[in-house]
């Protein structure tokens, strides 16, 4: 994928690790900053490839981020040999994406034996929320 904006590099391990763990996050353009117990930092750019009319990034877009994401945020709270699959999502848009360079700010909401709950926001460039998704990952054992 090429994206009209140049994304500055994040964590080189982090960011190859999800490309070759989840593969469509490289399509996507992730590049992750920083990856913990509670919280996943990263960004993705605009580009012509992901957007919908006026040149706003595409809600498919942004959704698919938030659940690569989310998932990626939800491993890290499953048990030895367990897998993970979305269940539920929530995407709430709340404002246009036009061209920019957006953070995507990822947190832990509730890290329980069969479900994980995380938010994952994406956050424009003035620093407010374009959407703010909601999701639930199954742990499957």
């Amino acid at each position: 994928m090429t994206s009209l904006l140049p994304t500055p590099p994040g964590d080189p391990d982090m960011t190859a690790m999800a490309y070759e763990s989840m593969p469509f996050t490289e399509l996507l353009g992730v590049v992750i900053d920083r990856c913990d117990d509670h919280t996943l930092t990263g960004r993705v750019a605009w580009g012509t490839t992901m957007c919908t009319v006026n040149g706003n990034l595409h809600g498919g877009f942004l959704m698919a981020v938030a659940d690569s994401l989310g998932a990626m945020l939800t491993t890290r709270h499953l048990p030895a040999g367990a897998g993970t699959s979305t269940v539920s999502s929530a995407t709430n848009f709340l404002r246009p994406a036009p061209e920019g360079i957006y953070d995507v700010k990822v947190e832990l909401v509730h890290a329980g034996r069969r479900t994980v709950v995380v938010t994952t926001d994406i956050i424009n460039p003035a620093g407010k929320v374009v959407s703010r998704t909601t999701q639930t990952q199954a742990v499957l054992t």
